[in-house]
């Protein structure tokens, strides 16, 4: 049902010109408004069996039900009334989105679904011109039915989708979509608990805290207060990019987080020595970009220095966790090898101030659309690395589209990890007999006798290019100072 409608959305959305980024943008916003819709309408009934009454975010005007999808006296979708045209676009532009732009305002704080709603509508706009496309649109999605959580799994699974290939459809600076598989798997090492609080500084589309969110709720007997502080206390994010912003939100939403803790920001700018012991947090899951060069002030903010924004989120990381706290994090696999100074700096100081307990080496494949090797760290923070459990994830075939990761790749590796046990793919290594010059964490499997890690042309010109960098800047200095 859901996936067929899609489709036919998209081929709407092909009329109006532009690529993946902006159907998938349009499509959120007209979704999120009729599962608002459908939220409204659900609290109302439970209302009413409790003999109360529900007060609706939206006035009535501005509900789904009136502007959308009127219907007449038997609930059929009424045409003399629904608007159309430049009717439905004029509607939308100049009446809609102001009202629901106005919700930031309007509501009683920041953690509200109203000021959620209210920061959607700042950051979104309606790109649909013809108004006989949008009718075409609202009308599909009008017919979605996700009462039940069938539904609703099924919703949010092709939405997931979605905003994969949103992901993959030539991001900046390495932004791929994680595929769920491996975030389940890394939440399932990480093991979050209701009452600690978790945060992803590199958001996205959140799908690291919808699948924590998801572990949480699973768990059984859960109470009422237990309920309450996963929905407001639990997960927490930041995101640059506007458009991921706003998907992460709705992704959110449509998981049934209804106020999401997530802050439009570039993470980067805020200087570590600002942050407070309140200011951090118990896990940190998170898959930072890689591949994009921060500026110099940036740099400034970090006492390792590098344009690498993943390294300087591997940083921010580790100074947001408490004592004790716990990282699950997605890193290029050249960070356990390169030999400039700000890698070398980094494993230094991630095996120093913790335990770098796991290393899940990712192959070739696992980010569709990306050929980049990637592996899985896992941290505690606290005390230092004795010993790193390493596991080098094969599937046993060539990943890609049609044969994406899936749990079942990452069963052995969660079941071999709770004990650290020695296997074909799986290993110990002993820090004090790693090199204290250049704390090269490479990965070398003993059990299959070979070297696992084989650095392609494309990461070794990737190493020469941050060298040239960083010798420019050193001659840079000197010259200033002859």
């Amino acid at each position: 049902m859901f996936e067929q409608a899609f489709k036919n959305i998209d081929d709407v959305l092909r009329r109006e010109g532009g690529g993946v980024l902006k159907y998938t943008e349009q499509t959120a916003w007209l979704l999120f408004l009729k599962y608002l819709d459908g939220l409204e309408q659900d609290k109302a009934t439970e209302a009413a069996l409790e003999g109360k009454k529900y007060t609706y975010i939206l006035d009535k005007p501005y509900r789904w039900a009136s502007w959308a999808a009127p219907k007449d006296k038997n609930g059929n979708f009424d045409h003399n009334v629904a608007l159309t045209g430049d009717d439905l676009r004029d509607f939308v532009n100049q009446k809609l989105f102001p009202y629901l732009h106005g919700f930031k305002q309007r509501a009683t704080g920041p953690n509200t679904i109203e000021y959620k709603i209210g920061e959607i509508f700042t950051e979104t706009k309606n790109e649909i011109n013809s108004g006989y496309n949008l009718r075409e649109i609202v009308e599909t999605i009008d017919g979605l039915r996700f009462g039940t959580q069938k539904e609703k799994h099924e919703l949010s699974y092709l939405f997931e989708e979605k905003i994969g290939n949103m992901g993959n459809a030539g991001r900046d600076g390495g932004s791929y979509y994680t595929p769920r598989a491996l975030i389940r798997a890394i939440v399932q090492v990480v093991q979050p608990q209701i009452g600690e609080r978790i945060y992803d500084g590199a958001v996205g589309s959140a799908g690291f805290l919808c699948e924590a969110f998801e572990f949480l709720k699973s768990k059984p007997n859960l109470t009422t207060g237990e309920a309450k502080k996963l929905q407001e206390k639990t997960l927490y994010g930041k995101e640059k990019d506007k458009l991921a912003y706003v998907i992460a939100i709705m992704n959110m939403i449509l998981h049934g987080i209804e106020a999401p803790n997530i802050i439009h920001t570039n993470t980067l700018t805020e200087n570590l020595t600002d942050i407070q012991e309140k200011d951090r947090y118990d896990v940190v899951l998170a898959n930072p970009p890689f591949g994009g060069k921060e500026r110099k002030e940036v740099q400034q903010n970090f006492p390792i220095r590098t344009g690498e924004t993943a390294f300087l989120f591997l940083q921010h990381f580790i100074k947001m966790l408490k004592a004790g706290g716990r990282g699950g994090v997605v890193i290029k696999n050249t960070f356990l090898s390169n030999t400039d100074n700000a890698s070398v700096s980094l494993r230094k100081l991630l095996l120093e101030s913790c335990n770098l307990h796991t290393v899940l080496d990712c192959p070739g494949g696992t980010f569709l659309g990306a050929g980049v090797k990637t592996v899985v760290l896992f941290f505690e923070k606290g005390s230092p690395t004795r010993k790193t459990w390493f596991y080098q994830l094969d599937p046993g075939r060539n990943m890609g589209k049609t044969n994406p990761l899936n749990d079942d790749d990452l069963k052995e590796f969660i079941e071999l990890q709770k004990p650290f046990a020695d296997s074909p793919k799986s290993w110990s290594v002993d820090i004090a007999n790693v090199d204290p010059t250049t704390f090269d964490l490479s990965v070398k499997n003993p059990n299959r006798g070979e070297e696992v890690k084989h650095r392609t042309p494309q990461e070794i010109m990737e190493e020469i290019a941050g060298l040239d960098v960083e010798s420019a800047e050193v001659l840079q200095v000197i010259g200033g100072l002859l």
